[in-house]
């Protein structure tokens, strides 16, 4: 059963000549990070930034698997989209927008992937989420507060801040944005991907987006990648890490755009 997802709604600018777009952040993130960005590829197309489940200000569920967020993914184009969408999705977004390629072919008009393979992982976030919840948020009114308190579980400054983003502070009281516990007990299956979808390919345009410094798209993944996605670009961006579209926004703005306008 899909949940209602929140999301960030962007019409186009000018005349919508192409199919909208819906955006899937990563794990830790919100439609909101995506906000500049959606603003600059909404000229000629809606842009819908979404907060996945357990995100952000969407719902909260104990089930934090591919085929259910893909089926919230599914429910947000039909809400939002007219029916169908071109998706792209980073990291964890990434493999929710791959498996709703698979799965509902007919819904997806395009798909773009941001630093992410349909594989397995075997790194593990659970340390970050541990030191999230046993953050003592009596003691944080701002998140300064919180960033010394969390240096060492996340020692890279950047990693840090952006997992920060995730913290509500309303007068003076702190909360997580996101449903640490479900993504504690899930962890395993966000780091998998699902092994048996409806559809055996996505026939339709791909383009696999990475930074050159990540290694989650390293070149034995590739393909696996084709074998799933035979039409896919694979394109890296260089200087950039796994949070590319963050490191470099032009540039990642730049290729998304020209490449969706060329399909």
């Amino acid at each position: 059963m899909p949940v209602t997802l929140a999301h960030l709604d962007y019409p186009a600018a000018g005349a919508e000549t192409e199919p909208p777009l819906l955006i899937a952040h990563g794990l830790f993130g919100q439609g909101r990070n995506f906000h500049t960005l959606a603003r600059r590829l909404a000229g000629t197309r809606q842009v819908v930034a979404l907060d996945m489940r357990n995100h952000g200000a969407s719902p909260w569920d104990p089930v934090m698997s591919y085929e259910a967020m893909a089926e919230d993914l599914a429910d947000a184009i039909e809400r939002h989209c007219g029916g169908r969408a071109s998706v792209l999705g980073h990291s964890m977004g990434g493999k929710a927008a791959m498996t709703l390629a698979l799965s509902e072919p007919g819904l997806v008009a395009a798909l773009v992937v941001a630093d992410i393979a349909p594989v397995a992982y075997a790194h593990s976030h659970l340390g970050y989420v541990r030191a999230m919840r046993a953050l003592d948020l009596g003691r944080v009114t701002r998140r300064s507060d919180a960033d010394p308190l969390l240096a060492d579980a996340v020692p890279d400054a950047g990693l840090r801040a952006f997992i920060l983003q995730g913290l509500e502070l309303k007068q003076g009281v702190a909360k997580w944005r996101l449903n640490l516990a479900a993504l504690e007990a899930n962890m395993e299956t966000i780091l998998s991907f699902p092994a048996d979808l409806p559809e055996s390919a996505y026939e339709g345009p791909a383009f696999f987006l990475h930074g050159a410094a990540s290694d989650y798209v390293a070149p034995e993944t590739q393909p696996r990648i084709r074998a799933l996605f035979p039409e896919a670009e694979i394109e890296a961006i260089d200087g950039a890490g796994h949070w590319l579209h963050a490191e470099k926004p032009e540039e990642f703005v730049s290729r998304v755009d020209e490449w969706l306008r060329s399909v």
